[in-house]
């Protein structure tokens, strides 16, 4: 998995490649309605630090930088003036990018601010237990039974995946640590992680490793030409204070609503009631039961009291 996403052909940083966006469709490219929410929570966060010199906004798992530029432009200019933007990425900085955007390749420390990791977690590499043993995969995609599971991974097994003995399990103890190593470098602020999740009460029985390639599913082949992913626990990942949150909920309290707009207005502005009813349609896919609205955002304050208060 590592090889497939992050060697030197790897499909997140193959050069020349469309990027992220080019294969598959998330809340960012979804509707600006993302955008503009995640720069309510910062102005939130803004607040909290007394609406510091510097405000920090760090964006792990950045893509091409979407998720940033269009935060910077939905923040007040005076508040966008004052912001250190970081997409944080282990592709080469693509061209064209907001110049106000710094090109990292690991979460700068020290930060004060909000760190957001969308769709991030799910990529981060791990193994696969079946039967008790990891689970080895050949370029092509073919299975077979490796050695046994170690110790640290049994451990983190037993607590988080019940059953998993004599089934296949999906062992995130590397994607806790990765989380917990990103939230640590924050010295005050907020940590947000938002993914495909389940909980240890309803862990797929078989997993869910899958791929993406060109907007369709399919067979998780590590070669380097799809995605490879899987849901994350995030329960595991949640650290002291966090809250863990439907998006439907958590773009609730941003002010996200698919609710229509009063038929009234079509008589009074037409043009104003057809950009609400688009607008409706796009905080509905983003909130929708079923879809983008069940994925899971992990919220963790650092030196901050809980969100939502």
């Amino acid at each position: 998995m590592e090889r497939a996403l992050y060697g030197p052909q790897g499909f997140y940083v193959r050069p020349g490649g469309p990027g992220p966006a080019g294969h598959f469709r998330t809340s960012v490219h979804a509707s600006p309605l993302y955008a503009a929410a995640v720069a309510r929570l910062l102005l939130w966060v803004d607040a909290e630090l007394g609406r510091p010199a510097e405000l920090d906004l760090v964006d792990v798992g950045a893509g091409r930088g979407e998720l940033l530029t269009g935060v910077l432009g939905a923040l007040p200019p005076e508040v966008a003036a004052r912001v250190r933007a970081y997409a944080v990425e282990r592709a080469a900085e693509p061209g064209g990018l907001d110049p106000r955007i710094r090109w990292v390749a690991e979460p700068p420390a020290g930060t004060r601010g909000l760190l957001f990791a969308n769709e991030w977690l799910d990529n981060v590499p791990l193994d696969v237990s079946e039967g008790g043993r990891y689970v080895l995969v050949a370029p092509d995609g073919t299975e077979s039974p490796g050695g046994p599971v170690e110790e640290a991974d049994r451990e983190w097994l037993e607590r988080w995946w019940p059953g998993w003995g004599g089934g296949r399990a999906e062992i995130g103890r590397a994607r806790d640590e990765a989380w917990a190593a990103a939230v640590a470098s924050l010295e005050r602020g907020l940590a947000v992680a938002v993914d495909y999740a389940h909980g240890r009460e309803a862990r797929p029985p078989y997993g869910t490793l899958t791929g993406f390639r060109a907007g369709r599913e399919v067979p998780p082949v590590p070669d380097g030409t799809a995605d490879v992913t899987a849901h994350v626990a995030l329960d595991a990942c949640a650290g002291e204070g966090s809250v863990l949150l439907t998006q439907r909920v958590a773009l609730g309290a941003l002010g996200v609503s698919g609710g229509r707009p009063p038929l009234a207005l079509a008589s009074t502005d037409p043009a104003a009631y057809v950009r609400a009813l688009a607008g409706a349609g796009e905080a509905a896919e983003l909130t929708g039961r079923g879809g983008l609205g069940d994925f899971g955002w992990l919220v963790q304050p650092v030196g901050l009291a809980a969100w939502p208060g």
